[in-house]
């Protein structure tokens, strides 16, 4: 008959039990991770982490991955300038880490303060939702910036064809002379893709692809309509920059219009109860008093 075994080498085998558990684990997958974490060229440990980290879920990931669903979120990365140069299923990744960080959030604050536990599936579906608004706030932004910047470089290259450059080097004098951004960006790589031997239609239309914003596209519709009817290119760019400057004072007066209904909420809300506090309040104070 085997002795019992006592309290002590119970403990120390579960601790031995352990401490083999960690070791597999480190050694099967944390160590390989670790040596992945620091091949990265990332400036800091933390992205370099959170580089690894996607680029092993993501190969789960994309295994269930529908073809157009990648497709939409390639474009809207695309359209959004590559930001951390994510990949699609890289995204989807990011969703399932943040929904997965809402549970636990969600839990906590639940088993903390008492809460409905309602909670842990509303802060789920915030994380789950929240890399695909920061997406879309980023193709907001990038067309905000496109947008600005797209007057100034038309006058610019309009005034380079005009002063008789070809199309080509017009382009290249606005890549360089042209305020830095993504628009300049862009215009850069239409400038390689014409000197890799592309077309001039082809490349605009890529341009237009990766963008996909309606005045850039107004602007290169018109480009290649002049480039197939054989029409005098200066003109045509003349006419779209004063175009684009008529639309830019109309958005400055839309917005112009649209300020006082903005203020209007932030005016009732927190400036006239203020007001009304100062002014009031201490004749109410008097006749509660009995001051008065």
């Amino acid at each position: 008959m085997l002795a019992p075994i006592s309290h002590g080498a119970a403990v120390l085998m579960a601790l031995g039990a352990v401490f083999l558990l960690v070791v597999g684990v480190y050694e099967a997958f944390l160590k390989r991770f670790f040596e992945e974490v620091g091949e990265q060229r990332e400036a800091s440990l933390l992205g370099a982490t959170r580089r690894v980290l996607l680029n092993k879920l993501g190969v789960v990931v994309r295994r269930f991955m529908s073809e157009s669903v990648e497709a939409s979120l390639r474009h809207q990365l695309i359209k959004a300038g590559d930001p951390s140069d994510l990949k699609p299923e890289e995204v989807i990744s990011l969703q399932v880490l943040a929904a997965i960080g809402g549970v636990v959030l969600g839990i906590y604050v639940v088993a903390m303060m008492g809460w409905t536990p309602v909670l842990v599936l509303v802060l789920a579906l915030i994380g789950y939702f929240y890399p695909r608004i920061w997406l879309r706030d980023q193709v907001v932004k990038r067309h905000h910036q496109i947008t600005r910047a797209l007057p100034y470089n038309l006058d610019l290259l309009t005034l380079s064809v005009e002063a008789g450059l070809d199309f080509t080097g017009a382009l290249g004098k606005v890549v360089q002379k042209g305020k830095p951004g993504a628009l300049q960006d862009e215009f850069g790589l239409v400038l390689k893709q014409l000197k890799m031997g592309k077309t001039r239609e082809e490349a605009l239309k890529s341009m237009m692809y990766r963008v996909d914003l309606p005045s850039l596209t107004q602007f290169v519709t018109a480009l290649i309509q002049a480039d197939r009817m054989g029409t005098s290119l200066g003109k045509v760019l003349r006419i779209q920059s004063t175009q684009l400057r008529i639309e830019r004072s109309q958005r400055a007066e839309k917005l112009a219009n649209e300020a006082p209904v903005k203020m209007l909420f932030p005016l009732v809300a927190c400036i006239f109860p203020t007001v009304f506090i100062v002014l009031f309040a201490p004749i109410i104070y008097q006749f509660v008093s009995g001051s008065v």
